[in-house]
């Protein structure tokens, strides 16, 4: 990463995983095959879906079955992280926060969603430093 250029895709996946590791193991527990990508924008079919307008209005997106439902005769589909780097980069420039503050929240909320974690929940864990 360099001053002259926003960071890429590859930028973004280090910082995430960077905010992994320094996540409570607790929390980090139950993420084996949980891919965590990074694309620049949701597709279309997921702001349809979402009722979304603006594909700068979503900066992660949980895809899967929450571990609290899952059944274990079911096929469920895979579980993934997206993390969205337009988004989270208009969110970084808007906000004046660190780049890697806002990658760390949007993957707590979206590991939230994985484990079906209450906003409440994701809170106290991303103040729990």
């Amino acid at each position: 990463m360099t001053a002259d250029r926003a960071p890429d895709l590859d930028a973004i996946a280090a910082i995430a995983e960077a905010a992994l590791t320094q996540l409570p193991r607790s929390f980090r527990d139950n993420l084996a095959g949980v891919a965590i990508r990074v694309d620049d924008f949701p597709d279309d079919a997921v702001l349809r879906d979402l009722e979304i307008d603006s594909p700068y209005d979503l900066l992660g997106l949980y895809s899967g079955s929450p571990l609290g439902d899952k059944a274990t005769n079911d096929a469920p589909a895979p579980d993934q992280i997206f993390l969205y780097r337009r988004p989270i980069l208009d969110e970084w420039i808007e906000s004046g926060d660190s780049l890697a503050h806002i990658v760390r929240h949007v993957l707590i909320h979206e590991i939230g969603h994985h484990w079906g974690l209450s906003d409440a929940d994701m809170e106290a864990i991303e103040t729990s430093d």
